[in-house]
């Protein structure tokens, strides 16, 4: 079975990460918990970086990532996060080598 990735490199405006972060966290545990398609998601932060956020993402698929993006959890990081972020950049990748686990 392949599953749907998500990568997203954030970057932020100065000074915002300690309002930027625990929304992120919340955001991430909910889609882990409360979406049975959401089989990852990592938030990290590159080392020596302050106002970079990259996540990790697995889905079962891809519908299961368009259902993430409706689910109120999210609308609610997104408007919240939106005047935070300076850059984006968003890539698409499927697992080929999957086993499941």
């Amino acid at each position: 079975m392949k599953r749907y990735v998500i990568a997203v490199d954030f970057v932020l405006h100065p000074g915002v990460m300690e309002k930027f972060m625990p929304l992120m966290l919340e955001n991430a545990e909910k889609s882990r918990t409360l979406e049975p398609g959401c089989d990852r998601f990592d938030v990290c932060v590159p080392a020596g970086e302050t106002d970079r956020v990259f996540l990790y993402e697995i889905y079962h698929d891809e519908a299961a990532f368009a259902a993430h993006l409706k689910t109120p959890h999210f609308i609610d990081f997104d408007a919240a996060t939106k005047a935070m972020i300076k850059d984006r950049k968003i890539g698409k990748l499927w697992i080929e080598n999957d086993d499941g686990k």
